[in-house]
Protein backbone atom coordinates (compact mmCIF):
# COMPACT_ATOMS: atom_id res chain seq x y z
CA UNK A 1 0.00 0.00 0.00
CA UNK A 2 2.65 2.31 0.46
CA UNK A 3 4.23 2.22 -2.53
CA UNK A 4 1.26 2.65 -3.99
CA UNK A 5 0.81 5.87 -2.36
CA UNK A 6 4.26 6.46 -3.47
CA UNK A 7 3.65 6.10 -6.65
CA UNK A 8 0.17 8.18 -6.99
CA UNK A 9 2.26 11.04 -5.20
CA UNK A 10 5.03 11.06 -8.12
CA UNK A 11 2.46 10.89 -10.83
CA UNK A 12 1.00 13.82 -9.62
CA UNK A 13 4.60 15.54 -8.92
CA UNK A 14 5.05 14.20 -12.89
CA UNK A 15 1.95 16.09 -13.87
CA UNK A 16 2.29 19.48 -12.18
CA UNK A 17 5.73 19.50 -14.14
CA UNK A 18 4.49 18.04 -17.28
CA UNK A 19 2.51 21.29 -17.35
CA UNK A 20 5.02 23.91 -16.15
CA UNK A 21 6.75 22.30 -18.85
CA UNK A 22 3.63 22.97 -21.63
CA UNK A 23 3.22 26.20 -20.29
CA UNK A 24 7.32 27.14 -20.94
CA UNK A 25 7.19 25.42 -23.99
CA UNK A 26 4.23 27.38 -25.11
CA UNK A 27 5.94 30.98 -24.10
CA UNK A 28 9.18 29.97 -26.14
CA UNK A 29 9.75 31.41 -29.30
CA UNK A 30 11.70 30.43 -32.43
CA UNK A 31 12.72 32.40 -35.13
CA UNK A 32 13.44 30.71 -38.54
CA UNK A 33 15.12 32.53 -41.26
CA UNK A 34 15.36 32.17 -45.09
CA UNK A 35 17.49 33.69 -48.04
CA UNK A 36 20.05 34.63 -45.63
CA UNK A 37 18.40 36.25 -43.33
CA UNK A 38 15.83 38.69 -45.84
CA UNK A 39 13.00 36.48 -44.27
CA UNK A 40 12.29 36.14 -40.60
CA UNK A 41 9.44 34.39 -39.04
CA UNK A 42 9.07 34.13 -35.46
CA UNK A 43 6.66 30.87 -34.27
CA UNK A 44 5.18 30.78 -30.85
CA UNK A 45 6.15 26.84 -28.88
CA UNK A 46 2.80 26.46 -29.92
CA UNK A 47 3.54 26.93 -33.93
CA UNK A 48 1.76 30.33 -34.08
CA UNK A 49 3.06 32.60 -36.32
CA UNK A 50 3.72 35.46 -34.22
CA UNK A 51 5.86 37.72 -36.57
CA UNK A 52 6.79 38.45 -40.57
CA UNK A 53 9.56 40.38 -41.30
CA UNK A 54 10.61 40.96 -45.20
CA UNK A 55 13.96 42.78 -46.41
CA UNK A 56 12.35 45.57 -48.51
CA UNK A 57 14.19 44.89 -51.65
CA UNK A 58 12.29 41.84 -51.73
CA UNK A 59 9.74 43.45 -53.30
CA UNK A 60 9.60 43.18 -56.61
CA UNK A 61 6.57 41.74 -58.93
CA UNK A 62 8.85 39.52 -60.74
CA UNK A 63 10.44 38.05 -57.36
CA UNK A 64 6.75 37.06 -55.87
CA UNK A 65 7.80 33.27 -56.70
CA UNK A 66 11.21 33.51 -54.82
CA UNK A 67 9.15 35.63 -51.93
CA UNK A 68 6.53 32.86 -51.22
CA UNK A 69 9.46 29.96 -51.23
CA UNK A 70 11.32 32.27 -48.83
CA UNK A 71 8.36 32.65 -46.41
CA UNK A 72 7.48 29.19 -46.18
CA UNK A 73 11.63 28.27 -45.71
CA UNK A 74 11.63 30.32 -42.70
CA UNK A 75 8.11 29.27 -41.34
CA UNK A 76 9.70 25.49 -41.88
CA UNK A 77 12.54 26.68 -40.35
CA UNK A 78 11.27 27.90 -37.22
CA UNK A 79 8.74 25.41 -36.74
CA UNK A 80 11.53 22.70 -36.88
CA UNK A 81 13.69 24.78 -34.10
CA UNK A 82 10.12 24.85 -32.10
CA UNK A 83 9.85 21.18 -32.57
CA UNK A 84 13.30 20.29 -31.32
CA UNK A 85 13.16 23.16 -28.23
CA UNK A 86 10.07 20.79 -27.12
CA UNK A 87 11.71 17.31 -27.68
CA UNK A 88 14.57 18.41 -25.36
CA UNK A 89 12.59 20.02 -22.45
CA UNK A 90 10.93 16.82 -22.91
CA UNK A 91 13.86 14.67 -22.19
CA UNK A 92 15.05 16.90 -19.17
CA UNK A 93 12.02 16.26 -17.97
CA UNK A 94 11.67 12.25 -18.25
CA UNK A 95 15.36 11.62 -17.83
CA UNK A 96 15.46 8.57 -15.69
CA UNK A 97 12.05 7.55 -16.22
CA UNK A 98 11.69 4.08 -17.54
CA UNK A 99 9.93 4.89 -20.38
CA UNK A 100 9.74 2.56 -23.28
CA UNK A 101 11.42 3.31 -26.97
CA UNK A 102 8.76 5.07 -29.15
CA UNK A 103 6.71 5.78 -26.25
CA UNK A 104 4.90 9.58 -27.22
CA UNK A 105 4.02 11.63 -24.02
CA UNK A 106 0.44 13.34 -24.39
CA UNK A 107 1.51 16.29 -25.96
Amino acid sequence: MKDLLGMMSKAKEMQAKFQAMQEEIANTEATGLAGGGLVQVVLSGKSEMRSLKIDPSLFKEDDVEVLEDLILAAHNDARSKVEAIMQEKSRELTAGLPIPPGFKLPF
